[in-house]
């Protein structure tokens, strides 16, 4: 069995990744709407169906949902690859493996931020989002 190496950033290693990860994020906050819409048409397709079959309303729709999920996994793919993660498709979060004094943390960015500036526990998740400080991290310098 494989194991999985897990990258470890700095800031600087971070921020020098966002114009990808950007991209990639904008693209999902984009495709993620259009994906639940077309499962909300398959949906809405096959309940007016009582009895067995496949409307060609439901056909086309059923089709954009699958094409669209596999255009999802690819963008989830590719920030994999990048070495972060996706935390989640209402404010675009990613969460970049880093080091604390000693322990594992993650550097914390969401969308619409310029860069990297928050970190928070493996644990702690959004909600325990800290601003990043020049003690524990003096690239927070700049």
């Amino acid at each position: 069995m494989t194991e999985v190496v897990v990258r470890q950033f700095t800031i600087e290693q971070a921020n020098a990744t966002l114009p990808l990860v950007r991209r990639i994020v904008s693209d999902l906050l984009q495709l993620h709407p259009r994906w639940r819409a077309a499962v909300t048409a398959f949906e809405v397709e096959q309940g007016a169906v009582s009895a067995g079959g496949e409307t060609e309303g439901a056909r086309l729709a059923r089709l954009e949902a699958g094409r669209l999920a596999g255009d999802i996994e690819a963008c989830l793919d590719e920030l994999e690859q990048i070495g972060c993660v996706f935390k989640g498709f209402d404010a675009g979060l990613v969460d970049f493996p880093s080091t604390l004094d000693g322990r594992d943390v993650y550097l914390c960015w969401q969308h619409d931020e310029p860069k990297v500036e928050h970190w928070h526990e493996i644990d702690g998740g959004f909600a325990g989002r800290q601003p990043l400080d020049p003690f524990h991290f003096p690239a927070a310098r700049s």
